[in-house]
């Protein structure tokens, strides 16, 4: 019989070609020992509140209301929600056109993206426009409509960070287009030379490859550097070069340990730059509620911003998403809410301060105590955790340890990380589904644990990797990359 329509035969390609290790092999067999009894600690993505992070009251009170309008009628109310909660759960659904379970437009509620126009305006120091702004199920589903929108046919190239988050990569595989690597350089704690990305554009074109977008990840995933102002503008300025449109990740702006380079938004960096670049150059930014001291990774929230994208071709990306009709309404509460917190004076606003800064102070010590660990333990080097939610420590594997992995079938990294899986249940992702430089090898492990238990399980993963080492190291020694 011939292969039926959904065998895997007749597939798409496009879709055989879509790789995503965050969910990979590891993520498999994780989930396996896990339901023959092993603990796991699922470390393999940036998913707080499953590793023990509290949601933040305030925002789950609104939403709460905002879910159950009826409770507002009830004259104990309250009894259990405080008056500005409940008067911020009145104001969402006041934005709404028949509460929570109604569709919203398909760029999302405008008294919503009103909000988050405005949260932009304060951040960056220059005004937003609402109708530049789109509510979507995520950051993620923002990326795949932008990509989407660019991508052609496999003559278009997209600029991507090596070491990159495989959202990207999935994408442009799916999409059909070409990625277009340029490398970010460890021994310069993950950063990036303009000149580098010069010769990466001059390859693809040799190879007939239109390069068309940039997309940067500032704070890094999985790297964790945050980019400086002047790398932003040289960035900028080679994008204005080249003609390209540059997409900004900035998913883990409030994500950031170190005080030396705060988060600067390519926004507000192109706009500071004047014309005629800051009129010119095309520029989408993407956030999220899924990061962050949120951590609300579940509940999809997110939203893309374009500046200098010409009416006509907003207009086209607002049909696209009108044909999924709506993102998820209770998400966009949550973005309202993200944006437009409680202010001083506000009845929440001690609990709210007091929940989000020890969020965020345990973040910047649970990166610490990760880096140190990893530094501490034989052939591993760790840069520190500048922002996001992750370490991407190198791992250098001895040549008997290659060997061995390429005698199971399996990549040199894949195979020190199912070791690290069955002995400690510690669930990692290889660095090779994030891309690496040949012959050099890393794990991307968050940094999300509770605090408490960081100590064992760093414990945990140096006696692992000191055993290992002693395995396979033939003594000769390894210098560091």
């Amino acid at each position: 019989m011939a292969p039926r329509t959904l065998d895997y035969e007749s597939l798409n390609e496009k879709v055989k070609k879509v790789q995503y290790a965050v969910r990979g092999e590891l993520y498999l067999r994780a989930s396996e020992l896990q339901k023959e009894g092993k603990k796991i600690i699922f470390t393999n993505v940036g998913n707080p509140h499953a590793l023990g992070q509290k949601p933040l009251t305030f925002p789950r009170q609104v939403v709460a209301l905002c879910q159950a309008p009826f409770l507002l009628d009830d004259p104990n109310v309250g009894l259990l929600f405080p008056a500005d909660a409940i008067a911020t759960a009145k104001h969402y659904l006041s934005l709404t056109t028949g509460g929570l379970g109604a569709y919203s437009d398909s760029r999302g509620l405008p008294g919503v993206r009103k909000e988050v126009a405005e949260f932009i305006g304060r951040r960056d120091g220059y005004p937003s426009d609402p109708e530049l702004i789109f509510l979507t199920d995520g950051a993620s589903k923002g990326v795949m409509q932008i990509l989407n929108t660019i991508i052609r046919g496999e003559g278009d190239g997209v600029l991507v960070p090596v070491p990159q988050y495989p959202l990207y990569s999935a994408s442009i595989a799916l999409f059909g287009g070409s990625l277009v690597p340029y490398y970010l350089e460890e021994t310069a704690n993950w950063g990036l030379d303009v000149n580098d990305l010069r010769q990466s554009v001059s390859r693809a074109r040799a190879n007939g490859i239109t390069v068309r977008a940039m997309v940067i990840i500032n704070p890094g995933n999985p790297t964790g550097q945050c980019l400086s102002e002047a790398n932003l503008k040289e960035i900028l300025h080679f994008c204005y070069q080249e003609n390209l449109a540059l997409l900004g990740d900035e998913v883990y702006q409030q994500n950031i340990y170190q005080d030396e380079r705060p988060f600067l938004s390519a926004r507000k960096a192109l706009l500071d730059m004047g014309p005629p670049i800051s009129r010119e150059l095309q520029l989408v930014s993407f956030h999220t509620v899924s990061k962050g001291y949120w951590g609300e990774c579940g509940q999809r929230g997110g939203y893309f911003e374009m500046t200098n994208i010409p009416p006509k071709s907003v207009d086209e990306i607002y049909k696209v998403a009108s044909v999924s009709l709506s993102p998820n309404v209770p998400a966009q509460i949550f973005m309202g809410l993200m944006v437009n917190p409680p202010k001083p004076g506000d009845i929440s606003y001690a609990q709210y301060v007091r929940e989000s800064e020890g969020i965020l102070e345990s973040l910047r010590r649970r990166a610490r105590i990760m880096t140190d660990g990893f530094n501490s333990c034989r052939n591993v080097v760790c840069n520190f955790t500048e922002g996001a939610m992750y370490s991407f420590p190198q791992i250098r594997l001895p040549p008997r340890a290659i060997q061995a992995a390429k005698q199971a079938g399996k990549v040199p990294d894949v195979f020190y990380c199912l070791k690290l899986l069955e002995a400690t249940g510690i669930s990692t992702v290889p660095g090779s589904g994030f891309g690496q430089k040949e012959g050099v090898f890393h794990l991307r492990t968050t940094i999300l644990p509770a605090e408490e238990d960081m100590p064992e399980i760093m414990a945990s993963f140096k006696k692992f990797n000191d055993e290992f080492m002693e395995q396979y190291e033939d003594h000769r020694g390894y210098s560091r990359m």
